[in-house]
């Protein structure tokens, strides 16, 4: 005979105490397991955002990010030479030869951070054209000047409009804040390619060069292009979107060992919590257990409905949790990536799979620490419980 599933909310509400306190401290494991996760996915969205399929960039063999890259003058030729290559209306290619530095920066609390300054040509605009001037204006190619990602202007001391940035031993000029698509971009600082060329004394190399193709299906060809090439066997190109997400998996992988690993010192705790309330839900119904025992309802029933206790409390915890951590959307937040030893901003992103793995992780919790419990109410022997009395 089986017990009716109301059974079990009724004595949750007759114990809300104890089971509010399991409640919230099941709702805090699984806010902080939500919070890595979401951390990690957002990293992932925000490189995974930046660039686009039609964009293919182009670096040297071996280099981690576009920093230990470099490309020769010759070589920029050789690969502007190759097919499938976009031109804009004037017929000029729509490639992009970037050099990219890193510099110091302080921020409002009187710390340090680096930040990427990127080269770009005039043809960026169409390169990328997510591109959008949010303040100020476009800079000027034939001066030093530059345009700041709108979360730098946010995070970074001087980097407003009208503010002059330091650095290769010249004052340049913030002239415009842009946004670009939500990625990685947008914790960037770019200025003109022959300038900071220039700047930095680099001749005519840069780091990567970035090109347009006609279409996204045309990668193929131009690949097979450049690897038939022998002068360009020291240099590989990858899709903008591809290569951009590579860069996160460093920093995303770290951030979920660390944070998984804390969380699950953290869920110990709070699987004895739920243990320790099931004990003492067991330990205060024992003549109840005996007596729906001797009224015909089996081991299984019981087992079943104490179950169904602890799943019920895990459950309601899991669901505060990810309520709470999908406040966390609404926050950008910066960190250092370590393939391009530069800050980068992103935001918390909530996902159907975080969602599920948190509420999945949360009931494991309440079934680990209710299980015992359960079986010890179900294995009560008949007469003894009856005794307690």
């Amino acid at each position: 005979m089986a017990i009716p599933f109301k059974y079990a909310i009724e004595n949750l509400r007759i114990r809300r105490m104890t089971a509010g306190a399991t409640v919230a401290g099941i709702s805090l494991v699984v806010f902080v397991f939500a919070a890595v996760l979401m951390m990690a996915h957002g990293v992932d969205k925000t490189l995974g955002q930046t660039g686009s399929k039609e964009n293919v960039i182009v670096t040297r063999k071996g280099s981690n990010n576009e920093i230990s890259s470099i490309i020769m003058g010759e070589t920029q030729g050789v690969i502007r030479a190759l097919p499938h290559i976009k031109q804009n209306a004037s017929s000029v290619q729509i490639v992009s030869t970037e050099p990219v530095v890193v510099i110091n920066l302080k921020k409002p609390d009187g710390g340090m951070s680096n930040i990427t300054v990127r080269g770009v040509s005039e043809t960026v605009e169409e390169l990328r054209s997510q591109l959008k001037i949010v303040n100020g204006r476009m800079f000027n190619p034939s001066l030093r000047e530059l345009i700041v990602g709108k979360p730098v202007t946010e995070r970074f001391k001087g980097a407003d409009i009208g503010n002059k940035i330091r650095f290769a031993g010249d004052d340049w000029e913030v002239v415009g804040t842009f946004e670009c698509g939500g990625g990685g971009y947008e914790s960037e600082i770019w200025g003109n390619s022959v300038q900071l060329m220039e700047a930095f004394n680099r001749g005519s190399s840069v780091s990567s060069m970035t090109i347009k193709l006609n279409s996204a299906g045309d990668y193929a060809a131009f690949k097979d292009a450049f690897a038939a090439d022998t002068r360009l066997t020291e240099f590989e190109p990858d899709t903008e979107a591809a290569y951009f997400a590579k860069q996160s998996e460093g920093l995303a992988g770290f951030i979920k060992i660390l944070g998984i690993f804390i969380t699950v010192i953290f869920s110990i705790g709070a699987t004895v919590g739920a243990m320790i309330t099931m004990y003492g839900a067991v330990a205060n119904r024992t003549i109840e257990i005996g007596t729906m025992r001797s009224l015909g309802f089996s081991r299984v029933s019981i087992l079943a409905v104490f179950l169904a206790e602890s799943v019920l409390i895990s459950f309601t915890g899991s669901v505060i949790g990810v309520l709470l951590a999908s406040v966390l959307s609404f926050y950008q937040i910066s960190t250092l990536n370590f393939n391009s030893f530069s800050e980068i901003a992103f935001s918390f992103a909530l996902s159907p799979t975080i969602i599920v793995s948190s509420l999945v992780f949360g009931v494991g919790m309440g079934i680990l620490g209710g299980f015992l419990p359960a079986l010890r109410a179900a294995r009560m022997n008949i007469v003894n419980a009856l005794r307690a009395a």
